[in-house]
């Protein structure tokens, strides 16, 4: 706790008897009459906040991301760029989104009433939201399934059964006891071997691919993966069931808004931490774990890794912000929950990478030869690897349940952002209805992910993922961060944040100031140049995508782009003069613009035809932020 001294706090009598005229009548779950807030609500208490917040930032991308860049770019010097990113452009952006929102009360699209030309960054926001929400669903759906699967004994990846192909690798047996008559070359994902009959009298080759049997579970039995996109197949009925049950759970979590989903996160975002302690403690215990230990902490790249393990750009941490009370301190609240992101990356690699190693142990393989991208690290190998421990149910099914409620906590966040945005859009019509507005939600998106779940869902999955999740948000972040600082002015964004977490030296601004107006924006500019530099055609393995799936990827890139110039020349168009002083106009702040309620709009901020005659200036009010 701190005090602080606030002079000057405008304060009136007739917007506090406002606000408890509508917390009585007011039906939506969302808001108390305690709520500092009572037309959108606040959070219960700061912890729901944090560990909202957390859950965010803390997603399956920190279980599976983080590791693949171990086996993608391994170094030593992996964590020195790491820190650096996340020095100057992690933690500036977040403390910059946390902030305008708290500060304004409104979600990604409403903010932007500081530089209405730049509110279709707002749109874009919410679309990529969207978008992501659809396929992210899908992932959790395989978690589930994974986590249903994992109730047999043994595992049902843990040999070759009815579903596998001749090229599983448990299928290739030495039927004689003479090794000179037994050989076996790998060369890439190809085994040639030559073998002979039980009487040892006849030879034969097998020339194939040689998958493992959780790769083969994987794609014949959880994916029924067909051969192209082209190829759409049916419905996988074990998935959208799967599926449909992960957007009932996120319907019931959201569909008090916060209120709800504040108490969940009480279990969703600290449960995946004792279950990465628990396979950090059982995985470091086994042989061959040290190896994969070594491996992890070599790396040398991640600099790229930082701005989209944060949740920057999404939207989702303007959302979740808007709901803070005014004087809370956005600051400390960014350090702890960035610092937090980061240390369970790291923390989880070792959790990871140590089971890993013991698999690698088993096979005789290289670590790097083990681990694998992504869908593979999480749904191929390291099933594999959990398969060959004792009581191999047990540990599947806190892995997979860990994936489900890291995947959960970070869907919130996402449908939270569309809701928002919604409500903040059409205030009256949707105030008190949430609670259908979120079914409502949920339901569309589920339809719309019934693609991802037939037998190419697998390739709609990643071809989402590839267009609208990737430099789409350096886009969104480059402007965001260019908006605040140089249109709508880095001083008086300063000067906000201050009226909430009290007046700070000089010097606690310089590095602030250095990044956001300068490295910051650089950073973001020499990453989206080298990534659309640099950007190939996507893959799900060797299978490459149609031209007509390409095209409909930049399709969806050029949807959620496509409302930052709309809406800018919509707005200029709307502005009065002369084209110099409708790009003036459109790149200032709005009348309206500034703390939501009236209590709040002190100094610059106080509204001039306020006709309230009961005005109260306490001066020296000494406020306590959390």
């Amino acid at each position: 706790m701190k005090e602080h001294n606030i002079t000057h706090l405008v304060l009136t009598n007739r917007i506090a008897v406002d606000q408890e005229n509508n917390a009585g009548k007011n039906t939506d779950f969302q808001v108390e009459s305690k709520d500092e807030n009572t037309e959108r609500g606040n959070w219960s208490n700061k912890r729901e906040y944090l560990l909202s917040m957390i859950g965010y930032a803390v997603g399956l991308g920190n279980v599976w991301r983080f590791p693949y860049l171990a086996y993608k770019h391994g170094g030593g010097a992996f964590l020195i760029p790491y820190v650096i990113m996340l020095s100057v452009a992690g933690l500036p952006l977040f403390f910059m989104e946390s902030s305008i929102g708290q500060f304004c009360s409104q979600g990604p699209i409403n903010m932007w009433k500081a530089v209405p030309i730049l509110q279709g960054v707002g749109i874009t926001m919410m679309l990529v939201s969207t978008f992501v929400a659809i396929y992210y669903n899908v992932v959790i759906a395989y978690s589930i399934y994974y986590m249903f699967a994992s109730f047999q004994f043994p595992l049902p990846w843990s040999d070759c059964s009815s579903w596998s192909e001749v090229a599983c690798n448990s299928t290739i047996k030495e039927y004689c006891n003479m090794t000179a008559y037994n050989l076996s070359l790998v060369s890439g994902n190809v085994s040639m071997v030559a073998d002979v009959d039980q009487n040892c009298t006849e030879e034969f080759w097998i020339n194939a691919p040689l998958k493992s049997t959780s790769e083969q579970y994987w794609d014949q039995v959880a994916l029924q993966r067909t051969s192209s996109m082209d190829e759409t197949g049916p419905v996988v009925w074990h998935l959208a069931l799967c599926l449909l049950l992960g957007w009932i759970l996120i319907a019931a979590a959201l569909y008090k808004g916060i209120k709800s989903s504040g108490k969940v996160v009480y279990f969703t975002a600290t449960f995946p931490y004792a279950v990465l302690i628990i396979l950090l403690i059982r995985g470091v215990t086994l042989e061959g774990a040290r190896d994969g230990i070594d491996y992890y902490i070599v790396w040398k790249d991640a600099a790229t890794q930082i701005f989209f393990s944060l949740s920057i750009a999404w939207g989702g941490l303007t959302a979740l912000s808007s709901y803070n009370k005014f004087y809370n301190n956005s600051y400390k609240d960014t350090i702890i929950v960035c610092i937090t992101n980061c240390s369970t990356s790291i923390f989880a690699g070792f959790a990871i990478f140590s089971i890993l190693g013991h698999m690698a142990h088993i096979y005789k393989k290289p670590v790097s030869e083990v681990a694998q991208a992504e869908f593979g690290l999480a749904f191929i190998a390291y099933p594999d690897a959990l398969s060959k421990l004792p009581v191999s149910p047990l540990w599947s099914i806190l892995f997979f349940f860990m994936l489900i409620t890291l995947g959960l906590d970070s869907q919130f966040a996402g449908i939270e952002v569309i809701t928002t945005c919604l409500q903040d859009a059409f205030p009256r019509i949707l105030k008190s209805k949430r609670g259908p507005i979120t079914v409502v939600i949920c339901i569309i998106l589920f339809l719309f992910g019934l693609p991802c779940v037939t037998g190419a869902g697998i390739y709609w999955v990643n071809l989402i993922d590839t267009f609208c999740a990737g430099w789409i948000l350096l886009v969104a972040g480059l402007l965001e961060v260019f908006g605040l600082t140089w249109l709508y002015g880095g001083n008086r964004f300063i000067q906000d944040v201050e009226m909430m977490i009290g007046t700070k030296s000089t010097l606690f601004w310089v590095w602030w100031r250095a990044c956001w107006f300068f490295i910051t924006p650089a950073v973001l500019l020499v990453v989206l140049v080298w990534s659309v530099y640099t950007f190939t055609a996507p893959t799900y393995g060797s299978v490459e995508y149609p031209q007509w799936g390409i095209a409909l990827g930049w399709c969806m890139t050029a949807f959620c782009l496509m409302w930052i110039p709309i809406v800018a020349v919509w707005k200029i168009m709307k502005a009065s003069g002369n084209l110099w002083q409708r790009l003036k106009s459109t790149s200032s702040p709005t009348e309206d613009w500034g703390p939501y309620l009236e209590c709040h709009r002190t100094d610059r901020y106080v509204r001039r035809d306020t006709k309230d005659t009961n005005v109260f200036v306490i001066s020296n009010q000494n406020t306590t932020r959390l």
